[in-house]
């Protein structure tokens, strides 16, 4: 089990972790009721923060950020000679988790996406862990949450009986989400992106060769080059560029300014 604590990549505080690690840590959170926000960020995860303070605070405010993409621990090696050999990749990770959950008896909660991915993911998710409780799932409205409606999300995910949440919106809108709602929830929630439409079939992965050299965006991009071209072709050498400034100097995060909370306007 790998912990070596928490660094900056560009000012935004990423946890040196092994799989197995930021698995215990939900499952303990769990298992004692209490509440612990967690999100895997890859480049573009990371660049949101760089590009808004506000939001880089509400990154630095959760309990757990893995390095999801193969830049983003690359990056922790470099600048903080952290030796990582693996990511933690979001939709791994969550397979991981729920396999803890299923062998230990944690209905999970999901909070996301479409009705259709929720109608392809939950017997995908039964098929592979039949042991799995599932408290229960919505469908994400898209758009922002209403004067009350946080305290409403949350009371129906604690009514369940969910021990666990994993939540499905996209970066950077399920960490706004999870933001929100962690003051009123006494349980883990894992912002886990795409996770939902690779594990419901709807996108397919790279394959092992492209995950391991980093290459994962450049399969993306050829799945999806109207809308993430923006992504990957402006912010990955931004990133790179970046990254470079901050291991020779040239360049220092700024501090974020101080998460406030609570937060009212975020989207559901």
């Amino acid at each position: 089990m790998i912990d070596k604590g928490r660094h900056s990549i560009l000012g935004v505080l990423v946890d040196a972790v092994d799989y197995e690690s930021a698995t215990a840590r939900v499952i303990e959170a769990a298992h004692e009721r209490r509440p612990l926000a967690l999100t895997a960020l890859a480049v573009h995860g990371v660049m949101t923060g760089v590009q808004d303070p506000p939001h880089n605070a509400r990154l630095n405010s959760f309990d757990v950020v893995t390095p999801d993409g193969q830049p983003v621990r690359w990056g922790l090696n470099l600048l903080h000679r952290t030796a990582l050999t693996d990511r933690v990749y979001g939709p791994t990770l969550t397979l991981r988790v729920l396999a803890r959950c299923a062998d230990e008896g944690l209905p999970v909660y999901l909070y996301g996406s479409t009705d259709e991915t929720l109608g392809r993911l939950v017997p995908a998710l039964e098929k592979m862990f039949p042991a799995l409780k599932f408290a229960g799932w919505e469908s994400s409205k898209f758009r922002t949450a209403l004067p009350g409606e946080a305290v409403e999300i949350a009371d129906r995910i604690k009514a369940s009986g969910a021990r666990v949440v994993l939540v499905g919106l996209g970066c950077p809108r399920q960490e706004i989400f999870a933001y929100a709602m962690r003051p009123l929830l006494d349980m883990p929630q894992l912002a886990v992106g795409a996770a939902f439409d690779y594990h419901a079939g709807l996108l397919r992965k790279p394959p092992p060769w492209m995950q391991k050299r980093g290459l994962e965006w450049l399969w993306r991009l050829g799945l999806e080059p109207r809308r993430l071209w923006r992504r990957y072709v402006i912010l990955n050498p931004a990133y790179a560029a970046r990254l470079f400034a901050q291991k020779t100097g040239l360049w220092k995060a700024a501090p974020p300014p101080p998460a406030t909370e609570p937060l009212t306007e975020f989207p559901v």
